[in-house]
């Protein structure tokens, strides 16, 4: 049985368990805002300037934002980042189309304050708005170098705890090479979270889709959700 405290971390239905990162006003799990800071020193003496983008989400800001995509009031895009007309789709196609992109409310890593989006504010020009795209994050692309060394310094070990858990394509989420994790943290709620209780948090709220997705919930969990131990790195 899960305390009344840690419900509401693990399902993002509160913000007592993350701080302030006073730069971006974004909030964070107080241990992820410590490795990030570490990681910004050896960042910026590098030539790169880390700048979180988005950090805490709650339960209900990913609910609306799956709610207006699951009606139709939001983009939902293929794997190829096109358009998708959600009128022509069933029910069971929409929602594997928004998760995709987009994480089911409750099943958000965003929730507990251990993950991040970051970007490099050195490469960017003052008026340029970060648009989380594969194209700005691919080698080439305007936030290239910063991942390039970034991965560098996860593979040696020297991310202070950080990693990417999606970095690859698994069948699942599509890669983003922005999301960063505190691994710690993250794997202790990550083992709290079960398909069971998911779908009990869902079914307690008002959200599009429901029936569909719980019916579908061991298959969305484990393509979803669940990040692998083995992609967690050995921050012991």
């Amino acid at each position: 049985m899960l305390t009344v405290s840690l419900e509401r971390m693990l399902f993002g239905l509160g913000d007592e368990h993350v701080i302030l990162e006073p730069r971006s006003g974004q909030l964070l799990h107080p241990e992820a805002l410590v490795a990030f800071e570490r990681l910004c020193a050896d960042a910026r003496a590098a030539g790169f300037d880390p700048k979180v983008v988005s950090g805490f989400r709650s339960f209900e800001r990913q609910r609306t934002i799956w709610n207006r995509k699951a009606a139709g009031l939001r983009p939902v895009l293929d794997s190829c980042g096109v358009e998708l007309d959600v009128a022509q789709l069933s029910p069971e196609q929409t929602a594997f189309a928004i998760l995709r992109w987009s994480a089911l409310p409750g099943g958000s890593r965003h929730h507990w304050g251990t993950d991040f989006d970051v970007v490099d504010a050195a490469a960017m020009q003052k008026d340029y708005r970060p648009q989380l795209t594969p194209q700005e994050v691919a080698d080439e692309g305007i936030f290239g170098p910063f991942h390039c060394w970034l991965d560098e310094r996860i593979a040696t070990g020297q991310g202070y705890g950080l990693f990417r858990p999606y970095a690859e394509d698994r069948g699942g989420v599509a890669p983003e090479r922005w999301h960063l994790s505190y691994a710690p943290r993250a794997f202790e709620l990550q083992q709290l979270l079960t398909p069971e209780r998911l779908c009990e948090q869902l079914q307690s709220c008002e959200l599009e889709l429901c029936d569909t997705v719980c019916a579908q919930m061991d298959e969305i969990f484990a393509r979803f959700v669940h990040v692998p131990d083995q992609c967690y790195p050995d921050w012991k």
